[in-house]
């Protein structure tokens, strides 16, 4: 059984930074996309980030130059490294997983896998004042 938990969310000022991790358990997909996903209160959720097993990654457009997908394998862990925040960057965040073809697979898409996600965390929240 997939376990994601993700952490380190809170509040901060707007310019400040945050850095999320999502710690992985019960998976052992060789091939995988993993992503970080936010969902604002009154709107649709969208992808933020989005890293694969070939070490590919994308960002959407609003949060690029200012977020950062990484991961640590041998800590199962993924990581968002969130700078110069901002208050529309206020949402839960939500880290996913889900195994891909080994080849050929689908490039990401601007912040996200393009694959249906199997497996979510329960969501982080961060607040950014202005």
């Amino acid at each position: 059984q997939v376990q994601l938990v993700e952490s380190g969310g809170g509040s901060v000022q707007s310019g400040g930074s945050l850095r999320l991790a999502c710690v992985s358990s019960g998976y052992t997909y060789s091939s995988y996309c993993m992503g970080w996903f936010r969902q604002a209160p009154g709107k649709e959720r969208e992808g933020v980030a989005a890293l694969d097993s070939d070490g590919s990654t994308s960002y959407v457009d609003s949060v690029k130059g200012r977020f950062t997908i990484s991961q640590d394998n041998a800590k199962k862990t993924l990581y968002l490294q969130m700078d110069s925040l901002r208050p529309e960057d206020t949402a839960m965040y939500y880290c996913a997983v889900t195994p891909i073809p080994v080849v050929p697979h689908r490039p990401l898409l601007s912040g996200a896998c393009d694959y249906e996600m199997d497996d979510w965390g329960k969501g982080i929240q961060v607040n950014i004042s202005s």
